[in-house]
């Protein structure tokens, strides 16, 4: 006990903690403030599991973003009750990203009010930078829905014990000179190696790549190479060598036209020894149209874009339909849905492609997730891909050998392709989750 408070009165002594705990809470580093000064010290100050009985009026947030660090979203902010289901929260913050020009991020953070809060609802959006470290991006993420929640929490008896604080800018900002011009180069080189006694594997892999993004525009080109090689020991001085190489280079230019509308121009070229391809290169225009306008794009999307490609193809061996090279056109159509909504979040594609010279040699492709929360506490997510196919024009006439087959170095005959992956998940209990416990981690 502080020295000066050994001499008071029991009641009294009571009477200045009780003040003194509400005064901690009014200004604790937790409270609500622009630019989340103090977030150290908020991470260690003592929490109890009646916090909420004493916080009376406390709203719900459900923050609805399963790649957050939800721990840390739930130390910084505790002017609200954090639960776990949308269904029981009374502000469902949606968290949604799209990529930018520069390799980073806009964050677009909607804030929809449900229960005592139906009908109040804000959009607030930030953008991250390629070289932003994972807890820059956070503290910015607790800053903006910090902001948000002000609108809400003004409408409850916990207002006045929040506090909005404003930090003056050292200097005015100068005027920023972008020496790239919006151009963005990436680069990456891996390997993987892995051996015992009788066998060996090296997988490498590289790729170097531009992106100029503009409003209007988008210029990108890539070059990726791939090597992957098997080596067995068979005994008695015999080995067995399964070699896999491809390479391939991109460009793509896009033009925007308003809010719906874009066309592309693109070229790209590769080989690879697994589709007995010794170079195909094509070039080919793109028109798209959205149906919702581009800037809702991190919310929702239905795009259908169409493509017609000429294509020059060189193979390694004589294809079945015995041709050694060829020139062929393509035309494609896709169609995209792309939604994250309360109730959960779909991606699905459906593309359609066939040759000019033929239309029996066609593909029809279909993918995408969708996560649904059924029921409070239940959800379900489905992904998978399937494609009919009938386009296997490169399939060498001799077929693939024994090792080939069985280390699939070489592509097969088939009609068809696909792959599903399904899962449920169901969670019960507390529907508050506002102590936060890292002890042997998460």
């Amino acid at each position: 006990m502080p020295p000066n408070l050994r001499n008071v009165p029991v009641p009294a002594r009571r009477a200045v903690q009780v003040l003194a705990l509400a005064l901690s809470a009014a200004f604790a580093p937790g409270a609500l403030a622009a630019g989340g000064a103090g977030a150290d010290s908020a991470a260690t100050a003592p929490r109890s599991d009646s916090l909420a009985a004493r916080r009376t009026g406390a709203l719900r947030l459900f923050v609805d973003c399963p790649e957050c660090d939800q721990d840390f979203i739930r130390k910084e902010i505790t002017f609200v009750d954090h639960v776990r289901d949308r269904l029981t929260a009374d502000i469902h913050a949606l968290v949604t990203d799209l990529d930018t020009g520069a390799n980073g991020s806009e964050v677009t953070v909607t804030f929809m009010g449900r229960g005592p809060c139906e009908g109040i609802s804000d959009t607030l959006r930030f953008v991250t930078g390629a070289s932003d470290t994972d807890d820059m991006i956070r503290r910015r993420l607790v800053q903006v829905l910090k902001l948000g929640l002000v609108r809400f929490a003004a409408r409850t008896p916990l207002a006045e014990r929040i506090a909005v604080s404003y930090s003056e800018p050292a200097a005015a900002p100068r005027p920023v000179v972008d020496r790239w011009n919006k151009w963005v180069f990436t680069t990456s080189l891996n390997g993987w190696f892995n051996g015992q006694s009788s066998t060996r594997t090296i997988n490498t892999w590289g790729s170097l790549s531009a992106r100029r993004v503009a409003e209007n525009t988008k210029v990108s080109l890539s070059l990726n190479e791939s090597y992957y090689e098997n080596r067995f020991d068979l005994g008695g001085g015999q080995h067995l060598v399964s070699i896999s190489r491809s390479r391939s280079a991109n460009s793509q230019f896009v033009q925007g036209f308003g809010e719906h509308w874009s066309a592309a121009a693109w070229a790209s070229a590769y080989s690879s020894t697994y589709s007995n391809t010794e170079l195909d290169w094509g070039v080919g225009p793109a028109l798209e149209f959205n149906l919702f306008p581009y800037s809702q794009s991190t919310r929702r999307q239905l795009r259908f874009d169409y493509y017609m490609t000429y294509h020059r193809a060189i193979y390694e061996r004589e294809t079945i339909f015995l041709k050694m090279r060829e020139s062929l056109w393509r035309e494609g159509l896709e169609v995209v849905v792309d939604a994250k909504e309360p109730w959960g979040s779909t991606e699905i594609s459906v593309e359609g492609a066939h040759y000019m010279h033929d239309l029996k040699k066609n593909r029809l492709t279909t993918s995408g997730s969708v996560s649904l929360r059924i029921v409070e506490g239940l959800s379900v997510k489905v992904s998978g891909n399937a494609s009919r196919v009938r386009d296997q024009l490169s399939l060498p006439a001799q077929g693939a050998t024994l090792e080939e087959i069985l280390l699939q170095r070489r592509q097969l005959a088939t009609q068809y392709q696909y792959y599903v992956s399904v899962g449920l998940s169901y969670t019960f209990g507390s529907i508050y989750n506002n102590i936060v416990n890292a002890r042997f981690g998460s």
